[in-house]
């Protein structure tokens, strides 16, 4: 075999040490500028605001400081939150000094409901009296079943008047009396507290415009509708009332202090009460000379004229015109409750503006 040729040693290559001066060349040739920050940082020498600016870098609470080396202030301490012993003053009014003024403060706040806290019967029973009003509801409720006994017996409305004109001048004077002087206003409201609104301490009593509303009635309409219209406000205010302190939030507000459901319980009761008045009072005790119903309804003689009936036609009786009468009843006495008329009382408006349209749609519909 050819001998093969021997493979020569790899020559070691030995790197000269750069000068000093050379390789300092060759790092400014490689690396990248050094730039005039960097050189000032490196050449700094360490000193304790750079440790300071370290700490106010650092995120904890604690190592946060100023220039200055002194922690910053620490913020004020909120005011004490402490209720005020009772009866010692806030800065709130109370109901006592409320009472105590003789500003109209209270008349301009809705009726329904009344404040709490000028009555201390109210306080005391505050279900009963100031929620539910049972004392003045009953009241109010009674004086139609007294309407109805004098009726019933026989009574004429000339001779009921003048006793509703004699108890109207009393109250309202005793009324003026407790506002003059206070001290007699607290005895008045201890006594008679349970039948009034805590609206009422500083306004006039409701009774004296219910008398105001009954005895306008009476006095200058007809019987049978002087009669309904006491009745409707009677039954059908206190209906309203009931209903809407009741279920009035869960039906849309007519006006302040007025629902839909307080507007139709007095409709459905005014409907009730005209059933009952013309369907089975009159009926059973008799009809009186005047009375503006007396069964029957009949289109206007115009209307009869103008499309050419005779006299006899046109005319309606009977549970027809019961129910319409009935209907129209409720209408007028829903309509008055919600209407608002210079802010009088409701005890005025429902029976006067009641019997002017009962009267008004008799006159049309009755021959």
């Amino acid at each position: 075999m050819a001998q093969q040729p021997a493979i020569p040693p790899i020559p070691s290559v030995t790197q000269a040490t750069p000068a000093p001066s050379e390789s300092t060349d060759k790092q400014e040739s490689y690396f990248t500028p050094i730039g005039r920050s960097i050189n000032q940082r490196s050449a700094a020498p360490s000193s304790s605001f750079a440790d300071e600016r370290a700490r106010a870098r650092s995120r904890s609470p604690k190592s946060i400081v100023t220039h200055t080396g002194k922690p910053p202030p620490l913020p004020p301490k909120p005011p004490s939150t402490a209720s005020p012993p009772n009866g010692a003053p806030n800065g709130h009014l109370s109901p006592s000094s409320a009472a105590a003024s003789t500003s109209s403060y209270w008349r301009t706040i809705s009726r329904s409901p009344s404040p709490l806290g000028l009555i201390p019967i109210h306080r005391s029973f505050r279900t009963f009296i100031h929620r539910h009003e049972i004392p003045r509801k009953a009241l109010h409720i009674s004086i139609g079943f007294f309407t109805l006994s004098l009726y019933s017996r026989g009574v004429s409305q000339h001779s009921i008047h003048p006793w509703l004109l004699g108890a109207l001048i009393p109250i309202a004077s005793v009324d003026y009396l407790r506002h003059t002087f206070p001290t007699f206003n607290r005895f008045y409201i201890r006594v008679l507290g349970a039948l009034m609104r805590e609206s009422e301490v500083d306004g006039y009593n409701g009774v004296i415009w219910y008398l105001l509303g009954a005895w306008s009635v009476l006095r200058f309409l007809p019987k049978d509708v002087g009669v309904m219209s006491v009745l409707l406000l009677s039954w059908c205010d206190t209906a309203a009332s009931t209903f809407g302190r009741l279920y009035g939030r869960y039906t849309p507000r007519i006006r302040k202090g007025k629902s839909l459901a307080g507007s139709a319980a007095a409709m459905g009761v005014g409907m009730l009460t005209a059933g009952l008045f013309w369907g089975w009072a009159v009926p059973r005790f008799g009809y009186d000379e005047g009375f503006m119903f007396n069964g029957e309804l009949a289109v206007p003689v115009v209307v009869k004229e103008a499309i050419g009936w005779r006299s006899d036609e046109g005319v309606l009786g009977g549970w027809a015109a019961l129910g319409i009468v009935s209907l129209w009843s409720g209408f007028v006495a829903s309509a008055s409750e919600v209407v608002d008329i210079f802010g009088w009382d409701d005890n005025v408006i429902i029976p006067v503006l009641s019997g002017i349209g009962l009267w008004g749609f008799f006159k049309v519909f009755t021959s």
